[in-house]
């Protein structure tokens, strides 16, 4: 079982960054990111343009999954050299991402604001895709161009992408607000302010008791 590491004394992070540091050096490996981890994905709306977001949705009752696969979703495609989608968010997400010739992280620290957590490996985490891809299916994508629905699975522009736990990624699954959100309460505001902007961005329609649970968790934002 794995056990998430919260707290580190100051004095010993430091001594073993260093450490680290200086294994890494003569291994062809590149410290891709030494600055605070912080999880946090661009494009986040104030809540004021969150609500005007909100409000400008189309309500509509929710689409079938009939015909969905995953692989109609290209995902983690190259983004720059061998770096690919995940890797890209492994790396911005992150804190002291040491990544390899292939750009594969194999070391660093990735807080999950889902739940709190702090990993050292990146194979503790997932990338989610805030508004999961069978979401964006029934809610519209569904008569998108594969190009189009390449475009939406690996977006960095937007806060569709996000470093979490991936156990926390996994009891999401494909679930809208109404029935998932954060198991840590202080990141709901965020949460749905990242879920309306994306589907405000890329046209795709809600339904009722999603926008009903979107409206309660924004209420919560000071800003």
């Amino acid at each position: 079982m794995r056990i998430p590491r919260f707290f580190t004394h100051p004095g010993r992070a430091r001594r073993a960054a260093a450490a680290a540091m200086a294994m890494v050096a003569g291994a062809g490996l590149v410290v891709a990111n030494a600055q605070p981890a912080s999880a946090t994905p661009p494009g986040i709306p104030s809540k004021a343009t969150a609500q005007s977001q909100l409000n400008a949705l189309t309500v509509a009752a929710q689409g079938s999954t009939s015909g969905y696969s995953r692989d109609l979703f290209p995902h983690w495609i190259t983004i720059s050299g061998s770096c690919n989608t995940r890797e890209q968010v492994l790396k911005r997400d992150g804190t002291s991402v040491v990544v390899d010739s292939s750009c594969a992280a194999t070391s660093g620290r990735w807080y999950s604001p889902y739940d709190g957590a702090t990993w050292y490996a990146a194979s503790d985490v997932d990338i989610d895709h805030v508004v999961p891809l069978a979401e964006a299916w029934r809610s519209g994508a569904s008569s998108w161009t594969t190009s189009r629905r390449q475009s939406f699975a690996n977006d960095l522009s937007r806060p569709q992408l996000i470093a979490v736990t991936d156990n926390v990624n996994q009891s999401k699954g494909d679930q809208d607000p109404s029935t998932w959100q954060p198991p840590r309460t202080a990141y709901r505001c965020t949460y749905s302010k990242m879920w309306i902007t994306v589907k405000y961005s890329w046209g795709l329609k809600l339904q009722s008791t999603e926008k009903s649970a979107l409206q309660s968790m924004l209420n919560t934002c000071s800003s």
